[in-house]
């Protein structure tokens, strides 16, 4: 007989923070293959319970003791073994040297992964027994790569969650390299050493051609151009070289060194001043848009002013402790997430969540209840860091570390989503590798030119060089990671949190959007509407029974039927109920004066050892329905007690965002619901929707996401809690009011940070114009190169060869950054 033990995940693997970790695969794995033991998964978590490891064993071949031990050890030692580093770097200027760092390390022994962008994001996933932390920094030194230092409000130790395969704790290691490393002359070295070759080059060539001054001076002042202009590009060849790859930068310094040999120092100067000022500038214009998520960094204060006692001392944000009170005084910015225990005001929550108008906030009615679970609090009594206060003075309960806010954990994401590569990049990367090599085999050919064409060796090799530099890919390498940052950018200044140019690219491409119901198309607070007891049942025995009960469960139709109930009850004492136990889908079952007590949907009953209902139940529950009501129905031992009658309300702005996905062309739009099927109908007729499917399971809603995906690219919108395993098998998984709930920030692809439907059709916007972009970026890369590579074999030169192909890469990352302007 096969028994099952469940294990919380951070009991195990305590420095894991993502159910999706690499290190949990590992960890199953291990366990999986031990002799007694049928089977080891992951249960995803669920609201406000963490994901747990489900293992199924043969207690008569292994103990429970035993396997608590196994699972122990075996976590243990993946913990010690697997390590992840997420740092901000300095040293990579572009897309191209992002790749090479990231190629070089990957051939480190002991590197498992690492990725690279080109505004400074690294991420390394390394094995503890082969490399170690400071091997890799090291490492990272002689490439010229150091660590920026972390700001004090942002996440010091930055898991890769986007990723889905690392946590936190892995050997993150604080920030020890806090000064600049762009160079001699801090991060624009590189534009000054492109401004001196060309201050050079101009005077060598102005002396040249009008002063009669000895052969040498102007070679000098040529002969210094080219050490200034080749500088960056030749540390980047080496780089290359020792991967055995040939990269545009090589192949400048290949045509450079063909001119000089050939005498003609000025035009090699001209290639290398203008390759070297085009990856300046292309260097400045990625950082405004690594800059655009650095300002988001900075948005909370670096000092807030703390209660001790009756007195208020000024301290560093990251010295804050859960527990804290601190003050908050009219339009300053709020230092930590917490909840208010005093005072009122509006407050701009804009910064984090997108929202335009402020939110009214107030102090909670119940304190120990708000710190026993802060995330269940409603948005009137939550508050988020980096948002701006109003005109009251108001006080607040810290909840979160400085580093683990909403606002620091948003920063985080944004900085990972950077290392994931869109499906186009992907593409062009590929492209490239086909690319490249038939580039240098053509430059082969035309260099034996002279052999078949009556021309010197030296017009050939000039051409061939010429060719050269027309065909390299510079802006089809930065062609798509430019308007992915940008568009990523952008999306978090409006609230949304996009994991990625993959779901960036996705999410415009989408043909049909399913949502659920409860909290997503409503506004996720029920209410009672109707009481219906039993023949010769009180209906205060009725509402007692189901307060006693649904007071223990923390889904919000129990909160709203302890809540209501209690209202109606008023000072009627309630008895406690104990040993709830939850029936997937359905209801809940507990223990009320020795008595079964169930209370759940109508299909719960006659199913198994549950007793149908009565003739006159499901006639009460079918009335009910028909007024588009959500039924409970309440039964204590073998009674009736009656049935409870809720109703959701539909959010404001629901209607409104579905009209304006209805006219950007997404019309097929379905909700999704575990609620009766007239339900269903009924709120979706309110909001706007032609189809409702109701009466569906949890399981019931992934399968309805895989039937949709079977013809049309679907994005699943929901709360990313109980909605995760429909969401992760849609095209694009999108969760709403993720500031407030960190699951919702893992599992979701898109994540809404306001409570607020209104800014889905803004992010399916913005995503469709990155797009765009991408597109014309492809044209115009793509264009310039077709153009170039005849023009240069007829006998266009290398200047304005130069000149274009690096006209071409500036366009291309100014076009993407037009996305940082979007509107909604």
């Amino acid at each position: 007989m096969t028994e099952i033990l469940r294990i919380d995940i951070p009991v195990v693997l305590p420095e894991v923070a993502d159910a999706a970790d690499a290190c949990v695969a590992r960890l199953t794995a291990e366990l999986a293959g031990r002799r007694g033991i049928a089977e080891a998964h992951v249960v995803p978590a669920a609201g406000e319970a963490p994901a747990h490891l489900c293992v199924h064993y043969d207690p008569d071949i292994v103990s429970l003791v035993r396997i608590r031990e196994l699972a122990t050890a075996a976590g243990a030692n993946i913990t010690e073994r697997f390590g992840h580093l997420r740092w901000d770097v300095e040293g990579i200027s572009h897309q191209r040297r992002a790749r090479s760092i990231a190629e070089q390390l990957q051939r480190v022994n002991g590197v498992i992964e690492a990725e690279a962008s080109a505004s400074g994001t690294l991420r390394i996933e390394f094995d503890r027994t082969l490399t170690s932390e400071a091997a890799l920094r090291s490492f990272l030194d002689q490439l010229g790569v150091h660590e920026r230092k972390t700001p004090a409000n942002a996440p010091a130790v930055t898991p890769d969650r986007g990723a889905g395969d690392d946590h936190a704790g892995h050997d993150h290691g604080e920030g020890e390299h806090g000064h600049a490393h762009g160079g001699l002359l801090g991060p624009n070295t590189e534009l000054f050493f492109a401004l001196a070759c060309g201050a050079l080059l101009g005077i060598g060539f102005l002396l040249e051609t009008l002063a009669a001054v000895p052969e040498w001076l102007p070679l000098a002042l040529y002969i210094g151009a080219y050490g200034f202009g080749g500088w960056f590009t030749l540390r980047e060849a080496i780089d290359n070289l020792r991967l055995k790859k040939f990269e545009i930068d090589t192949l400048m310094l290949v045509a450079a060194a063909g001119a000089a040999a050939l005498g003609a120092w000025a035009e090699g100067a001209l290639l290398l001043f203008l390759f070297s000022l085009g990856h300046a500038l292309e260097h400045y214009a990625m950082g405004r848009a690594k800059r655009a998520i650095e300002a988001l960094a900075e948005l909370a204060p670096q000092t807030a002013l703390v209660r001790r006692g009756e007195a208020l001392v000024e301290l560093p944000v990251e010295d804050l402790v859960i527990g804290d009170t601190v003050v908050v005084k009219p339009d300053e910015r709020l230092p930590a997430d917490g909840f208010l225990v005093k005072g009122t005001s509006s407050v701009n929550q804009a910064p984090v969540t997108g929202e335009s108008m402020p939110v009214d906030k107030r102090p909670v009615p119940d304190e120990a209840a708000a710190r026993a679970q802060p995330e269940a609090l409603e948005a009137a009594y939550r508050v988020f860091a980096g948002t701006i206060n109003g005109s009251g003075l108001i006080e607040v309960e810290v909840t979160r570390k400085s580093t683990e806010s909403a606002l620091a954990r948003v920063v985080q994401l944004v900085s990972e989503a950077e290392t994931q590569k869109s499906p186009t990049q992907r593409f062009t990367e590929r492209f490239e590798r086909v690319f490249v090599p038939a580039v240098l085999g053509l430059t082969v050919l035309l260099l034996f030119a002279w052999v078949v064409v009556d021309e010197p060796f030296r017009d050939s090799f000039y051409r061939a060089m010429a060719v050269l530099v027309a065909a390299s890919p510079c802006a089809l390498a930065i062609a798509t990671p430019s308007a992915v940052l940008s568009g990523v950018a952008r999306a978090a200044r409006g609230g949304v949190l996009i994991k990625g140019g993959g779901p960036l690219e996705e999410l415009g491409s989408l043909k049909a959007i399913a949502f659920d119901k409860t909290g997503t198309l409503t506004e996720g607070r029920p209410r009672i509407t109707d009481i219906v007891p039993a023949q010769g049942i009180d209906p205060s025995e009725l509402l007692a029974a189901a307060v006693a009960v649904e007071r223990l469960s923390d889904h919000p139709l129990a909160r709203a039927i302890a809540r209501d109930g209690q209202d109606r009850l008023g000072e009627r004492e309630v008895p406690p109920a104990h040993d709830l136990i939850s029936i997937t889908g359905q209801g809940v079952r507990a223990t009320l004066d020795g008595e079964t007590v169930l209370i759940g949907k109508a299909e719960m009953f006659g199913v198994g050892a549950i007793a149908p209902l009565s003739g006159e139940m499901a006639g009460a529950i079918a009335a009910l329905r028909e007024q588009g009501r959500t039924t409970m129905v309440v039964p204590r031992g073998v009674q009736d007690l009656g049935a409870i009658g809720l109703m959701d309300t539909p959010r404001a702005a629901a209607k409104e965002a579905i009209a304006r996905i209805h006219a950007m062309g997404i019309t097929r739009m379905i909700m999704i619901s575990g609620d009766h099927q007239k339900v269903a109908e009924s709120i979706a007729k309110e909001v706007g929707l032609d189809e409702a499917w109701g009466d569906l399971m949890p399981e019931d809603k992934v399968e309805a996401i895989r039937k949709l995906r079977a013809t049309d690219k679907v994005a699943m919108v929901g709360d990313g809690v109980n909605d995760a395993p429909a969401m992760a098998n849609a095209t694009v998984g999108i969760a709403m009011g993720a500031a407030g709930s960190d699951v919702a920030l893992e599992t979701a692809d898109v994540a809404l940070m306001a409570d607020d439907l209104a800014h889905l059709p803004f992010a399916v916007g913005l995503s469709r114009a990155t797009r765009r972009i991408i597109r014309q970026n492809l044209v115009v890369s793509l264009g310039v190169v077709a153009v170039l590579v005849p023009a240069t074999i007829l006998g266009l030169g290398i200047g304005p060869a130069v000149m274009a192909h690096e006209g071409s890469t500036l366009v291309v990352v100014f076009n993407a950054l037009r996305l940082l302007g979007y509107r909604k």
